[in-house]
């Protein structure tokens, strides 16, 4: 079983508006997944430079930050990265350019974990309606030519107010969508932002929302997580579509 998180951080600013990166290491390590997907990892403006210092988060966490960002400073690729336990492999790394008003990217990484290969993309979608159903469709056009299809996870802040519909709706087409419950505002949760989506190759064991004291006070923004299985035998019926396609 493989464990997954999405964390908007907020630039590690709290609701107490305190920018506190070691709460946010410590929640991480409430949350306790394999591989976690971070938005609003790097601060907006300026150096852009990171919240999260990679040093401290392998010394403090145990987690290993992928990075994506195009200046040193930077970790994220439009404050989207990923993090994985310590003795997961990176098998490789990229960035999604998205089309978008604003700059919205998302991030990519394979990785084994044990025996199983995952894919796993972070993404942070806009505040628009018809720009989050154009960068959820670019998502998949991307996913469609790369040469090898693997189990895919897809998660991150999807700014989708509706319970269905919208950019859900493309991602519903062949994706399974996880909704772990409400997750914004953390005071006080009552909108789903935050989903988790795989492919129909990867059962969902368990899925919820992380709802500490720490949590609620570290982002505006709750963490979700799911538990997950590769389904070795949908798993090689998708393989068997592939190569016939």
């Amino acid at each position: 079983m493989i464990s997954v998180a999405s964390y908007n951080i907020r630039k590690s600013v709290g609701t107490d508006w305190r920018r506190d990166p070691n709460r946010i290491l410590d929640i991480l390590m409430e949350v306790d997944a394999d591989v976690i997907a971070l938005q609003e990892v790097d601060r907006r403006f300026g150096s852009r430079s990171s919240s999260l210092s990679p040093d401290v988060i392998i010394e403090r966490s145990g987690y290993v930050p992928i990075r994506f960002g195009v200046r040193k400073q930077s970790l994220g690729w439009h404050g989207n990265t990923i993090l994985v336990r310590q003795g997961i492999e990176v098998l490789g790394q990229s960035t999604l350019t998205l089309p978008a008003l604003e700059p919205r990217g998302a991030v990519m990484a394979d990785l084994k974990v044990g025996d199983e290969k995952l894919r796993v993309i972070g993404l942070h979608l806009g505040l628009v309606d018809l720009w989050r159903r154009r960068q959820a469709q670019s998502v998949l056009n991307q996913l469609d030519v790369l040469d090898e299809a693997l189990p895919t996870v897809i998660m991150g802040d999807l700014n989708q107010w509706t319970t269905e519909g919208g950019c859900l709706s493309h991602f519903a087409e062949n994706h399974r969508i996880i909704a772990p419950g409400p997750s914004f505002h953390s005071s006080r949760p009552v909108l789903a932002f935050d989903r988790i989506i795989t492919t129909l190759d990867i059962d969902v064991i368990a899925s919820g929302v992380h709802k500490s004291e720490l949590a609620r006070r570290g982002s505006d923004h709750l963490p979700v997580w799911a538990r997950i299985r590769i389904n070795a035998e949908a798993k090689a019926g998708s393989a068997d579509m592939a190569a016939v396609g």
